[in-house]
């Protein structure tokens, strides 16, 4: 990874908390801020943490944006996305690390596969399964955008009605996002590996419930449900406290493991 901006790096320009966005750096390109304008060739060759005048003499500072940050700026999201409190969670209780196989059904927006992406390079696969081609076009536009394409293999096929297209005990980990998952685990315990889990993410408790009275009888064990919340805390000296606003309730995820 350079330590300079590179022609189509994608740069956070911050100068304060209410002020900074997310930018391409292209040749030629005027970025417009409620601070004046700055020349993308102003930025292009400079040092990350380097400063940056704005056209009204404001300084913005120039930084990498966090995954997160980028995905959220720049990805499309025609569906509901499994966020990165969550996604993170799934990651570490799945035990996803460099070369693993990975199967997700369905891609939806992509966010997931992202995640995945990241965590199995170098030498890991992700098998990302959608059934509507749409979605699937836009699943895989945005994981390009980001150069990690080559880490997943996204496949158009209706898992529920055709399982999954890969041999017996080959995945060290299955993610779920489907509406109704409990119809799956049995080709779900075909591909994955003893010993490893399946992350289920399911938005109402009611399908929490269906999965519940559908897991032992394919032979899973060790059922786990847990709920994500994340409290953000104002970061100002003089007014320490909780955020007004949060990300509250997004899924409920149930985990179950292989003996």
């Amino acid at each position: 990874m350079s330590d300079r901006v590179r022609v189509g790096d994608y740069v956070l320009l911050y100068h304060s908390d209410k002020v900074k966005l997310i930018v391409r750096a292209e040749p030629g390109k005027i970025i417009s801020t409620i601070k004046g304008n700055i020349k993308s060739d102003d930025i292009i060759g400079l040092e990350y943490g380097c400063k940056v005048k704005s056209s009204l003499g404001y300084e913005f500072i120039v930084t990498r944006p966090s995954l997160d940050e980028l995905m959220l700026e720049i990805y499309d999201r025609p569906t509901q996305v499994i966020y990165p409190k969550d996604a993170a969670l799934i990651i570490l209780k799945c035990e996803i690390a460099s070369g693993c196989t990975v199967v997700e059904a369905g891609s939806g927006s992509g966010f997931m596969t992202t995640f995945l992406a990241m965590y199995v390079r170098p030498g890991g696969k992700v098998y990302s399964y959608e059934r509507r081609p749409e979605f699937l076009s836009i699943a895989r536009r945005n994981v390009s955008k980001l150069g990690l394409e080559e880490s997943v293999e996204f496949r158009l096929r209706d898992v529920l009605r055709e399982g999954f297209d890969l041999p017996d005990n080959s995945a060290d980990a299955v993610i779920l996002d489907l509406l109704s998952p409990w119809e799956l685990l049995g080709e779900v315990y075909r591909v994955l590996k003893h010993g490893r889990k399946v992350a289920i993410y399911l938005p109402s408790i009611l399908q929490v419930e269906r999965v519940l009275r559908s897991y032992a009888r394919h032979g899973f064990i060790e059922p786990e449900i847990v709920e994500v919340l994340v409290r953000r805390w104002k970061p100002v000296a003089e007014e320490l406290r909780p955020d007004t606003w949060m990300i509250a309730h997004t899924g409920f995820i149930v985990f179950l493991k292989k003996p």
